[in-house]
């Protein structure tokens, strides 16, 4: 018998355990949705990457011009429009920067031109690669061409295409572009602080202190999430506009520009700021206020010494949230923002203004950094996070305080006030016939066929977005994270498709419209097909808000033990089956709790569609926009209000359906 002991063995081959059906299944299923994630997400933003450094340039050395005499006779010098321009000096460098679809008349060299004058005009390119266009018709090579001077007029010349960083150039030494950064950067951070400071004494109130109709509150503060961005600028507009009801209370200052949106987007913001907080004040462990009270602290330092510090990741958290919605958020600065130009705007006006989609693309770019860098520390601070709650915790009971819980009702009040205020004022303002003129009550501008919107098609077709976007969002988004989060081994791809998971969160609704512009609209693209229908919208939609409906879902899957799986497959039970028969009933809550988000979500969502759209598949936060441009602005209100009551009415409906469906799939939770 050898000697030899088991750690002198000599190493043997790993052998890799045989992939069951299931796994294969799993894996193949993950690489569908990760494609899925590939082609939605990566692709689009790969090709508007790749538009923001193709620019366009007028090459005013590429064509020849000659100008007869009166009788005919071509005896001059032979001319470019390079030459030209150094003479009159009618373009600058910067002048010769185009988009893909610019074009530049040449009649603007000739200072004396007149379509009625009797010479004759002789045009050529220099290059064979070189264009230009008379009338619509294309003109290439290098041959002479004659034209009178009434046609002379309608020739156009066409930019050359190159790629460099010509337009970024272009955008930083632009200063009315550039200061588009500053504006935003200095209005996404007002408004961070002041809705983080606010929703943090709101969430404080209700968590940490015994006043009354703590229920209500709670509700109402849940509100801006059902509207849109764009209703608080319009009930702003009506407040202190230049018709407004209570303007004398700016003091002469003017609520179109930066006061506007940062009082706008307090609003919008302030239920995702205080969903956070409330939700990190709520956890935390009374022990340490037992402490801080027998060694005599007082309130305040107890305050900063236990409060803050327990609280400080959802504060963080909840301002980088609140950051990444002003930044990137198009409908409010659009309807209340004046000539004050933010980023999310000048993406607008390049490419509907002014069709120049290589600098929207640049601009674009330019938003998203912010926007991922935000998302980066975000997650920085949160996998620092620390668990604050340990099996010897004792959940915190607040004390009566008569003075204090006064203090805080009196404060929930005011906040209750401006949250129900903005809504009421809209709805005020969608019942009027003609403000300030005619305050009569009338449904007048609910007739939205008559206005320039869409009409109430736009609204059924909202309706009929939301709806797909919940079912198939929730069906692509529950079964991605149940694959990611149950399979076996796989590390890498799994690690792979959580990243693809995780990136939407980074990306500005905007941005991810015009991806879409570069990649679907390509007649080459098999899937341009899509290009124009609701399908796109409902793709575009369901992408945008991946990020939250994905962790909802891995939350929800993180609480179920592995010995569901162990135990299926001791039972030579299949996966799916066990997916269909165990973990969706279990997970129901969780699965209804998305499908009620990504269908609020795509009710109220304006800048990730407003570049996709076409006349059949209008949405009603479009009609919102399209008729405050138009100047219909009680009817963009009636839009916004029936935006409200329906997302409202998908709430209870949602918690009706979720106490019916779960008595019956979650009676084990009560046993």
């Amino acid at each position: 018998m050898s000697d030899i002991s088991a750690d002198k063995l000599p190493e043997g081959p790993i052998i890799k355990g045989k992939l069951s059906r299931d796994d294969v299944i799993m894996r193949l299923g993950m690489v569908v949705i990760a494609l899925y994630l590939i082609a939605t997400l990566v692709f689009p933003l790969w090709a508007m990457l790749s538009k923001s450094f193709s620019t366009y340039t007028f090459n005013l050395s590429a064509y020849e011009l000659q100008v007869s005499d009166e009788a005919g006779d071509y005896s001059g010098e032979i001319l470019t429009p390079a030459a030209l321009n150094d003479k009159m000096q009618v373009l600058s460098e910067t002048d010769l920067i185009a988009g893909s679809d610019s074009r530049m008349g040449l009649t603007q060299f000739f200072p004396d031109f007149s379509f009625r004058s009797p010479v004759m005009y002789q045009i050529r390119n220099t290059s064979e690669t070189g264009r230009f266009l008379v009338g619509s018709e294309l003109k290439t090579g290098t041959d002479w061409l004659e034209l009178d001077s009434n046609t002379f007029r309608r020739v156009q010349l066409r930019p050359e295409k190159a790629t460099g960083l010509g337009n970024f150039v272009s955008y930083f030494s632009t200063p009315a572009l550039f200061n588009s950064i500053k504006n935003s950067l200095v209005i996404a951070v007002i408004s961070t602080v002041v809705t983080v400071t606010l929703a943090f004494w709101f969430a404080y109130a209700l968590n940490r202190s015994c006043m009354r109709f703590k229920g209500f509150f709670r509700l109402v503060a849940m509100a801006p999430i059902l509207v849109p961005s764009l209703l608080p600028g319009i009930a702003l507009v009506y407040l202190f506009g230049n018709q407004g009801m209570i303007k004398e209370l700016l003091f002469g200052a003017s609520i179109y520009g930066p006061i506007g949106i940062v009082i706008g987007s307090v609003f919008f913001t302030f239920p995702h700021a205080f969903i956070i907080i409330s939700t990190a004040l709520a956890i935390s462990d009374g022990r340490l206020y037992e402490a801080a009270a027998s060694l005599r602290s007082t309130p305040w330092r107890t305050f900063w010494t236990v409060t803050i510090p327990g609280a400080r990741y959802g504060l963080i958290s909840a301002a980088f949230v609140v950051f990444n919605l002003v930044i990137t958020d198009f409908g409010l600065p659009k309807v209340i923002g004046g000539q004050f130009n933010v980023l999310a705007v000048d993406i607008y006006k390049q490419v509907i203004g002014q069709q120049n989609f290589e600098m929207g693309a640049v601009v674009s770019v330019v938003l998203v950094i912010p926007a991922i860098f935000a998302f980066a520390i975000d997650r920085l601070v949160q996998s620092k996070q620390v668990a604050l709650l340990s099996a010897r915790s004792v959940p915190y009971q607040p004390s009566p305080n008569a003075k204090t819980d006064r203090i805080f009702l009196i404060y929930c009040l005011l906040v209750a006030f401006f949250i129900v205020g903005i809504l009421a004022v809209c709805q005020f303002a969608a019942l009027i016939k003609f403000w300030p003129y005619d305050l009569s009550f009338s449904l007048t501008n609910y007739d939205f066929d008559r206005m320039d919107g869409g009409g109430w098609a736009s609204y059924f077709n909202s309706i009929k977005l939301g709806l797909f976007t919940a079912v198939a969002g929730t069906c692509v988004v529950f079964f991605g994270a149940y694959l990611v989060e149950k399979s076996n081994g796989f590390r890498t791809g799994r690690a792979l498709f959580q990243m693809f998971a995780m990136l939407p969160m980074a990306i500005p609704g905007m941005v991810l419209g015009l991806a879409y512009i570069f990649f679907f609209n390509n007649p080459a693209n098999p899937l341009n097909v899509i290009y124009g229908t609701m399908a796109i919208l409902v793709v575009c939609t369901v992408t945008h808000f991946y990020t939250v409906s994905h962790l909802t879902a891995v939350t929800a899957l993180k609480q179920m033990d592995r010995e569901f799986e162990s135990v299926s497959a001791s039972l030579k039970q299949p996966t799916l089956k066990l997916f269909g028969r165990v973990t969706v009933p279990v997970c129901l809550p969780a699965i209804l709790d998305i499908s009620i988000y990504l269908f609020v979500n795509a009710m109220t969502t304006v800048s990730a569609v407003v570049f996709l759209y076409s006349p059949k598949t209008s949405l009603a936060s479009i009609a919102v926009l399209n008729m405050d441009d138009a100047g219909d602005i009680a009817p963009a209100a009636a839009m916004g209000m029936m935006i409200f009551y329906t997302n409202a009415a998908a709430r209870v409906i949602h918690l009706l359906v979720s106490r019916g469906v779960l008595k019956r799939t979650q009676a084990w939770r009560s046993r």
